[in-house]
């Protein structure tokens, strides 16, 4: 049978392309389709601009809680991560499920399995350094990744770079602590998310994903595709990838945003209530294991690259040693209780337990190492 151009049916149940009686309307609905896009993108944009303004205008102004207490650090922390992640899920899993929709993924995954998968490695290292996520923010993308069946390997190493590094901490690490310091931190980060990504291939950690998400990546864009009567493929319409993107951006959204606000209160509530000179006082003797504890205690922590390296710096000035400041402080960006929590709804318990024992593990070695080497780089 024909579809017709008002059908309401998802791409992924209809079984004949769109017939050529529908392209006047269907050129009419991508006109329609495009300028509504571009009106919403508009409105995010603006939305996710204002997000911190708003945050402090809410909790100091509006509900009148001191700028100076913990309990207004917490809440403006809170709503302005809630936002940020809401916004930011919204449309990148809609974005790439779109591109799903749109392009040969197979081919992009050949490409990067493989004789090219330690190039893949690099390339997601190079990506998660070039996007100035968090470790919650970090995850639609990581998401997304997945379901476009990206291997497991390169996805992660996105995942573990991703919050460790990006331009504004490259540029504050080298104002306030030197090149030396910058350059460390750099190989440090993409050394983590490369070896990381080795590794979680070599594990075939994808068996370890959550059902509905290895559901999601069995789901190729070519199956999705129509044959035509000579048995060619024909490319989906705008309104069958919209038709696509928008339900599969509507079921994940509905599985993970309540993960999403009660992570980032926990979050939160670390976020403005734990005292930095604790870590100082209790972790600054250089004996062994304050190396592997700092990393303990840093990994539940929430926070960004750009707010820890100022506590970077106050923690190299009180005297902690430097490799124990750097495995604290990336172990703290790298990963947090409001990301397990989300990973929670993606990943399996095994694959959490293996992604939180590599990042201690290497973080550790990193932290012992450069406490060795500390009198070669002040």
């Amino acid at each position: 049978m024909t579809v017709s151009p008002g059908t309401q049916e998802s791409c992924c149940n209809q079984s004949t392309p769109i017939s050529a009686d529908a392209k006047p309307d269907s050129k009419t609905w991508n006109r329609r389709y495009f300028f509504s896009i571009a009106i919403l993108a508009v409105l995010w944009w603006v939305a996710y601009s204002y997000i911190l303004p708003a945050s402090s205008w809410i909790v100091f102004d509006l509900f009148g809680v001191s700028a100076d207490s913990h309990a207004g650090a917490s809440l403006e922390f809170f709503i302005y991560d809630t936002v940020k992640i809401l916004l930011l899920l919204t449309l990148l899993i809609y974005a790439i499920a779109w591109l799903r929709a749109s392009m040969n993924t197979e081919r992009v995954r050949d490409y990067l399995v493989g004789k090219r998968r330690g190039l893949g490695y690099f390339l997601g290292a190079s990506f998660g350094a070039a996007t100035p996520f968090c470790s919650c923010s970090s995850i639609p993308l990581f998401l997304g990744f997945t379901t476009a069946r990206i291997p497991i390997g390169i996805t992660m190493s996105f995942l573990i770079t991703s919050p460790l590094i990006n331009e504004i901490a490259v540029v504050l690490l080298w104002g306030l602590l030197g090149w030396k310091f910058t350059l460390i931190y750099l190989a440090v980060g993409m050394g983590a998310g490369i070896l990381g990504g080795f590794l979680m291939d070599g594990l075939k950690a994808e068996r370890w994903l959550q059902p509905f998400v290895i559901e999601a990546m069995e789901k190729s864009p070519l199956a999705m595709q129509h044959a035509s009567d000579t048995g060619k493929a024909e490319k989906l319409s705008v309104r069958q990838r919209h038709d696509f993107a928008y339900t599969e951006m509507s079921s994940i959204f509905k599985k993970v945003w309540k993960w999403v606000v009660i992570g980032v209160g926990i979050g939160a509530a670390l976020h403005g209530f734990v005292p930095d000179n604790w870590f100082a006082d209790n972790l600054g003797t250089g004996q062994w294991w304050t190396v592997p504890s700092a990393v303990l205690v840093g990994i539940p922590l929430y926070s960004n690259v750009t707010g820890i390296i100022p506590i970077m710096e106050s923690l190299l000035l009180k005297g902690l040693p430097i490799g124990t400041t750097l495995a604290f402080c990336m172990s703290s960006v790298a990963a947090s209780i409001p990301e397990f929590m989300m990973l929670r709804q993606i990943m399996t318990i095994k694959l959490q337990a293996t992604f939180i024992l590599y990042l201690w593990v290497v973080f550790t070695l990193v932290g012992w190492l450069l406490n060795a080497m500390q009198p070669l780089i002040v």
